[in-house]
This record gives C-alpha cells, sequence and structure tokens, in this order.
C-alpha cells in the first residue's frame, strides 16, 4: 500500500457514494485505487469499473484491489469516454460515478512527468503519456495571447500578460525546455512577494496542465453523459480541487435539476476536516457534490 497515498475526502465521498447499496460502481478516476478499495471493501457485493488515462496509475491500482479479484475491470481511457468503456463491459447503467478531478500524488512525485516545479524535469505534464500534446509544446510554440488567455482562464493568474511576455521573450532566445526554467521566467514576470503562500508560478502550471490535458473540456463532456448512465437513485460523486472546475459541477447539478434528472444531495460542497487537511495538506482546496438521479 502506498504510505503517502491519501485518498481525499474518502469517508464522506464512499458513504454518500454507496449508501444506496448498488451492485455496480465505476471510479471515473480511479488513481492508485484508494476510493475504489473502500468502495469494494465496503460492499461485497458490489462490481467496479475503474478508468485512468495513467497507464502507470493503473498498474498501481491493480496492485491495491489485487484482493477483490474477479470484481473490478480497470481501463485505460478518458473519463470523457465513460460511457464507451460501459458499452465494452456490456452494461447501460450503473449505481454510482466517483470523479476525484486532482493530480495524483503518482505524478506529481515522478519528477519526469513535470508535473511540478520542485524538481528539474522535462516540460511534459501529459496524464496519458501515450498523447502527442505537451507543456512544452503549449509553452515554446503557443502565441503570447493564447498563453495569456490560457494563464488568466485557467490559472486565474491576473500577471498573466506579464509572465506571457517573458515567456515569449525568453523563447526567442533559446527553447524553454524545464520545469525549473519556466518557474524561473514565472517568478521574473511577477511582483516580488506578492504570493506569500503559494509559489508564483503554481497558477501558471496549473493552467498549462489543464490546456495539456484539456481537463475542462473532458469534464464539460463527461457532466452531459452521467445522468443518462445512471440507475434510479444511483449517485454521482465529484471531488473538484479548483474554483473553475467546482463551478462546471455545480452549474451542471444545478441544471440537472431543474431538468428533473437529478436531486443535488449536497447543498454546498463537502471540504475536508482539519484533521484531513492536517495529514494531507493538498487536500484543503478539495470540494465535494453529490447527486441522485430521480
Amino acid at each position: 500500500m502506498e504510505t503517502n497515498h491519501f485518498p481525499v475526502l474518502l469517508e464522506e465521498s464512499v458513504s454518500l457514494l454507496t449508501e444506496n447499496r448498488g451492485k455496480i460502481y465505476v471510479d471515473a478516476t480511479v488513481g492508485l485505487g484508494g476510493h475504489s478499495y473502500e468502495i469494494l471493501k465496503r460492499n461485497p457485493d458490489a462490481f467496479l469499473i475503474g478508468i485512468d488515462k495513467d497507464p502507470y496509475a493503473l498498474d498501481k491500482a491493480k496492485e491495491r484491489l489485487r484482493e477483490f479479484e474477479g470484481r473490478f475491470a480497470l481501463y485505460q481511457a478518458d473519463y470523457k469516454d465513460i460511457d464507451l468503456v460501459l458499452k465494452e463491459e456490456g452494461i447501460e447503467a450503473v449505481d454510482g460515478i466517483l470523479m476525484d478531478l486532482g493530480v495524483s500524488m503518482l505524478q506529481l512525485k515522478t519528477p519526469e512527468r513535470g508535473f511540478s516545479f520542485m524538481a528539474e524535469a522535462p516540460l511534459d505534464m501529459r496524464m496519458n503519456p501515450d498523447q502527442r500534446l505537451t507543456a512544452y509544446d503549449v509553452v515554446n510554440r503557443y502565441k503570447e495571447k493564447d498563453l495569456a488567455r490560457i494563464i488568466k482562464e485557467y490559472g486565474e493568474e491576473r500577471f498573466a500578460y506579464r509572465i506571457a511576455k517573458a515567456i515569449v521573450s525568453y523563447r526567442r532566445k533559446k527553447p524553454i525546455e524545464t520545469t525549473k526554467e519556466l518557474a524561473e521566467i514565472v517568478e521574473s514576470a511577477v511582483p516580488k512577494g506578492f504570493y506569500k503562500k503559494i509559489h508564483p508560478a503554481t497558477k501558471t502550471f496549473q493552467a498549462i496542465r489543464i490546456e495539456v490535458n484539456k481537463e475542462l473540456d473532458h469534464l464539460k463532456e463527461a457532466l452531459l453523459k452521467i445522468p443518462h448512465l445512471l440507475n434510479p437513485k444511483g449517485r454521482v460523486a465529484i471531488i473538484s480541487f479548483h474554483s473553475l472546475e467546482d463551478r462546471l459541477v455545480k452549474h451542471a447539478f444545478r441544471n440537472f435539476e431543474k431538468e428533473g434528472l437529478l436531486k443535488v444531495i449536497t447543498k454546498k460542497p463537502i471540504t475536508p476536516s482539519e484533521e484531513e487537511i492536517k495529514l494531507n495538506p493538498p487536500s484543503r482546496s478539495a470540494k465535494l457534490r453529490v447527486a441522485e438521479k430521480l
């Protein structure tokens, strides 16, 4: 078992998801298998379909879930293709869908994946190592106005234009190749001392990661499919980590409620307890929203 792997909002998400004692669940972001493990352990009759676009995560999840052999199936796919995965399993609808939209610790702590600026690494950031677009392409090939738009929209970064300008100016001399190099360029464009609690490059790295993996586009696609893949009383639980994702989930749930498709179970998002944040500081920004199929 991963000692440094803390599934976020584990108790809250799994208990709300499995309250209906359903038979088939989907963990659409299986990661290292923490939430999946708990779903299978608590519900001895349940079968679980785990989806992840990262083949390294799937290997770890398979190891983690070994004791439930025969009660789960794992697929390398994007959660936007959840309907295609279910079709492949010969399943029309399920009793619960879980999505944890965070970057996994496995990705962050493997320096060569290029998700973090804490170590010198190539600019990669692909969750699916088979895809073509990398962070290197975004940083070195996008026009200044497109970089600025991405950093402003996806990073909610107020100095987006200054940062984009600094990136373009630097890459005229030579390509930007590593995470450290990019972090230093961003830092030089942000007023000194402006960010006290986070590294000045945090928001820019988030924005580039979202662009590389098309995270928000894929989330929108997945959300539209979810109500039609749930059995009556089936539940969907989504854990998001920044306001852009949470806003998409909140509005989708609200619209589905108006259309009479889902009932929102969490009027306000559930957030981690102080104990959980102490144990696992990255969980501090997590928000869980749950809805039920009518």
